[in-house]
């Protein structure tokens, strides 16, 4: 079932894995900033809040195409660890939202939720609904995984731009 989307997912891997490169320089960049503006426990919970849920969107899209990828004996192992990895990350993202709105120093415009948490939502219902559907051998699992791939990409890229617009306002400061 998954053999026609083969350069799909390569190119996803491929994407994750440059991506979660950049970001590493990103943050590389975002190294040299003061710190004195903000407590360690702030500066931890914003990392916590923002970097690494963009780290964690492209190490998810780069793992599932390489889940997918992977020469399985049939599309049930792939199913049933996808299903996990969907389950794990709805988990994970109703943790940072609520990260998120504890943070009393970043005022997120109301727009600004719909990439932080309604993407997200739908990208691990996406993925979540595509593996079911692998594990049933339905035919519109493939797309359902390349949904959730495709949306994880684009909102790592939001979190990365973020972030890099964030590091550039505060460089200006310094």
């Amino acid at each position: 079932m998954l053999h026609d989307w083969h350069e799909f997912f390569n190119v996803t891997a491929t994407a994750g894995a440059t991506l979660v490169g950049l970001l590493f320089v990103i943050v590389t960049l975002g190294a040299g900033l003061p710190t004195s503006r903000l407590s360690t426990w702030r500066a931890l919970s914003s990392i916590r809040a923002f970097v690494t849920p963009t780290l964690v969107h492209f190490g998810g899209a780069l793992f599932l195409s390489l889940v997918v990828l992977a020469p399985w004996p049939s599309a049930w192992p792939a199913g049933i660890i996808l299903l996990l990895c969907g389950g794990a990350s709805a988990a994970y993202q109703i943790h940072v939202f609520r990260m998120k709105r504890k943070l009393d120093f970043v005022a997120l415009h109301w727009l600004d939720w719909i990439p932080y948490a309604g993407v997200p939502a739908l990208a691990n219902a996406s993925l979540i609904a595509g593996a079911a559907g692998l594990i049933a051998d339905q035919s519109f699992a493939p797309y359902a995984i390349a949904s959730a791939s495709t949306l994880l990409l684009v909102v790592g890229v939001y979190g990365a731009w973020d972030l890099t617009v964030w590091i550039v306002k505060n460089r200006d400061m310094m």
